[in-house]
């Protein structure tokens, strides 16, 4: 009789913005193929009913709260992850936070500066702390939510559009700066998901608005978190091995348009 083998069997995943939307399903998918998952998100009572879910489910999980862009959270997710299931093997970094489709010409400093620390500068903190975990442990994988805002500058205000963008160039300076390392570093573009995301906007600018949804129509359907999900699942696995430094879309094809 065939054995299914775990894709990720044994391997210590921290997930990010994992209370809900793409962050649940990628934790979800993540404990149902072996991996020990760190439910991290600002959101404690969330991310501890998305562990409790893979707890029952025969998965193993725990919820810690994590604000991205405090230092001292970050250092206790990891000492944390340590603590529990040994050191990190794969970190998702999916926490992320929209504008408020604010044109260039309209945008505050305190949102500009809210978002990018958010945005990219949680990201380079997460990434900083993995990477020097992984060069004393035989390497590791790093899965960055890129946004199709991080590729285009049409689907999202100035501010997330600049943040996602210097998410790609991290991705890809990474990627290149440890590929001897055994170390990798990829993206994944999602396009139009249904999440919660939005209710980080504190009020839509009317005219970013009104020039965003210019290409809206081009977009067939919305996407689930649970098809993102799998995409992240193998930017994680083995599977993509020699996949590195990539940023892939998964958007149903609206940016092929």
């Amino acid at each position: 009789m065939e054995v299914l083998l775990l894709r990720l069997k044994d391997k210590v995943a921290i997930v990010t913005g994992a209370a809900s939307g793409m962050g649940k399903a990628i934790a979800e998918a993540y404990a149902k193929q072996g991996a020990k998952v760190v439910v991290s998100d600002m959101n404690i009572e969330g991310a501890e009913e998305v562990a409790e879910q893979i707890k029952r489910n025969g998965g193993e999980a725990f919820a810690i709260e994590t604000n991205v862009t405090n230092d001292d959270h970050i250092a206790t997710l990891f000492k944390e992850t340590a603590s529990n299931f040994g050191p990190v093997n794969i970190l998702v970094n999916n926490a992320g936070i929209m504008d408020n489709v604010d044109p260039v010409g309209d945008i505050t400093d305190e949102q500009w500066d809210k978002v990018f620390a958010v945005n990219t500068g949680s990201v380079m903190k997460l990434t900083r702390q993995a990477v020097n975990i992984f060069l004393d442990n035989d390497g590791g994988t790093i899965v960055n939510n890129i946004s199709v805002g991080g590729l285009y500058g049409a689907r999202a205000g100035a501010a997330y559009t600049a943040s996602k963008h210097a998410v790609v160039g991290l991705t890809k300076n990474t990627a290149f700066m440890y590929m001897n390392k055994n170390i990798r570093c990829n993206g994944f573009a999602p396009g139009g998901i249904e999440t919660n995301i939005q209710s980080s906007m504190t009020g839509a600018n009317d005219f970013g608005v009104e020039r965003q949804m210019s290409g809206i129509g081009s977009n067939g359907r919305m996407g689930q978190s649970e098809e993102v999900a799998q995409l992240a699942l193998f930017l994680g696995s083995d599977e993509s091995s020699y996949v590195n430094g990539q940023i892939i879309s998964i958007d149903g094809g609206w940016t092929a348009y």
